[in-house]
């Protein structure tokens, strides 16, 4: 009877059946982790600062175009990304390893499509803007100029109101594409 019992223990079918898992399931899925780890796969937002920065200033913009208010939203959406990837955001410059400041360089708005041809169905909003990373003694780590990107709102017929609705949407759209693309173009790589 033990010899019985033994030789059924050892038969994979019977360990199957007594665990509710089949051994090869095991093996695939402890592969694949291993090819996942091994393979440097990293997650999206888990980027490195470079040259060890740890705690970042972000500046609030400058901005040399004629929209009010588009540094703030800018600025505060690049605060947002370097949060939400992990680092910590520190409000002065004394208390940061590195400060990222810039300038929003210009703002076109270039007309895409017609309804007819006096009125305007579609227009591009593109943003451009030039950023430094500088360190507590004003090296310069990283820059880019100009980074740019765009985005597209319909022109709303006769109702000025759902035309400038419209617009400030396209600029929060692009407001965070862009600090995204800011983000990942800082943290790649290091």
């Amino acid at each position: 009877m033990k010899l019985a019992l033994y030789i059924r223990k050892k038969d994979p079918l019977y360990m199957r059946a007594s665990t509710g898992i089949d051994t090869r399931y095991c093996y695939i899925c402890l592969f694949i982790v291993w090819m996942i780890i091994s393979c440097g796969y990293r997650f999206a937002g888990v980027g490195q600062l470079p040259s060890g920065v740890h705690h970042i200033c972000v500046a609030v913009l400058e901005n040399s175009t004629a929209e009010t208010g588009i540094e703030t939203i800018l600025s505060n959406d690049l605060i947002y990304e370097f949060t939400r990837g992990g680092h910590r955001v520190v409000r002065t410059k004394a208390e940061a390893d590195a400060t990222l400041a810039g300038r929003i360089v210009s703002m076109n708005i270039d007309t895409i499509s017609h309804r007819t041809a006096q009125r305007t169905q579609e227009v591009r909003v593109t943003l451009a803007l030039n950023l430094t990373l500088t360190d507590t003694d004003g090296n310069v780590i990283w820059f880019v100029n100009p980074i740019s990107e765009n985005q597209s709102y319909e022109v709303v017929t006769g109702d000025k109101s759902g035309t400038e609705q419209n617009h400030r949407m396209a600029i929060e759209a692009l407001s965070k594409r862009l600090a995204q693309t800011v983000y990942n173009h800082l943290t790649a790589g290091f």
